[in-house]
């Protein structure tokens, strides 16, 4: 089975061309294995490239440890330059049917190939049940969370997929690793959730490190820097247009006050190709 490897700011993924290839007969284990760092190809999860009948493809994503998302940020800029680098779809702008829904995205093409991709992610929501997590308010913005012996103050947002901001002085080994997962598997969200963990430097730019939910501690989060758009803005901390430095590269964030969606922008890169065994 042909498959490529694709990152966008070090977020990597597997990507099987279901245009061209039959759909894997079990995807979530095959993105257990290819995945692997040590027995396998080494990934933060595997997409498949699908066609669709309302779109110009369909992005499928699953986790590396098998578990099916609904969206994916970097991924679906890397579904996009495929799409487009590969004779699929040769348009300037493009639609992908997500688990969150169909969204566009218009493509920055040097060479003949795409090296940045601008995505309309859609509105954020923010109703708890809808995020979900059982925490107060619509959004829970600044809730009080206690983690047996630690309190926090975390802000909840969804993009197609849950989040929960939490805003520190200091982004250490201790909080990502150690606390990441166990807010993950939180009881107060009942679809697990993804993590990230945000210092402010200027009201226009934050760092950030992310524990993704089925996958730990990935270079970058596309979904999860929107997630942090819209939460600085809920919290008062930073402006609608933002620049996150994350551990793989930087995306550029715009949450929109004429239609209230979220723009993200930033790279993908085909990283190389190869064959798996059936």
């Amino acid at each position: 089975m042909q498959f490529w490897k694709l990152q966008g700011c070090g977020n990597d993924y597997i990507y099987i061309d279901c245009f061209r290839h039959p759909v894997p007969h079990d995807p979530a284990g095959l993105s257990r294995a290819i995945s692997d760092r040590h027995f396998g190809v080494g990934s933060d999860g595997l997409i498949l490239i699908c066609p669709s009948d309302k779109a110009d493809a369909r992005m499928r994503m699953f986790n590396a440890d098998g578990s099916e998302a609904e969206m994916c940020g970097n991924g679906i800029r890397c579904v996009a330059k495929y799409v487009y680098d590969h004779g699929l779809v040769r348009k300037p702008a493009l639609t992908v049917e997500t688990g969150r829904g169909v969204l566009t995205l218009d493509l920055e093409v040097a060479g003949g190939v795409v090296r940045q991709v601008r995505v309309d992610m859609g509105e954020p929501t923010l109703q708890a049940e809808r995020i979900p997590t059982t925490l107060p308010g619509n959004p829970p913005a600044n809730a009080p969370f206690r983690l047996e012996d630690r309190d926090f103050a975390v802000t909840c947002v969804s993009m197609g997929n849950p989040h929960c901001v939490i805003y520190v002085d200091d982004i250490t080994d201790d909080l990502v690793l150690g606390v990441g997962p166990r807010i993950e598997k939180h009881p107060a969200f009942p679809r697990r959730t993804n993590v990230e963990f945000v210092r402010v430097n200027r009201p226009d730019d934050v760092t950030m490190r992310v524990w993704e939910r089925g996958s730990g501690e990935t270079l970058a989060c596309g979904t999860g820097t929107c997630a942090v758009a819209v939460a600085g803005v809920i919290t008062g901390r930073t402006q609608r247009r933002l620049t996150v430095h994350l551990r793989g590269g930087d995306l550029l964030l715009n949450w929109s006050e004429t239609d209230n969606h979220v723009y993200m922008t930033g790279p993908a890169v085909e990283v190389f190709s190869g064959d798996w065994p059936d």
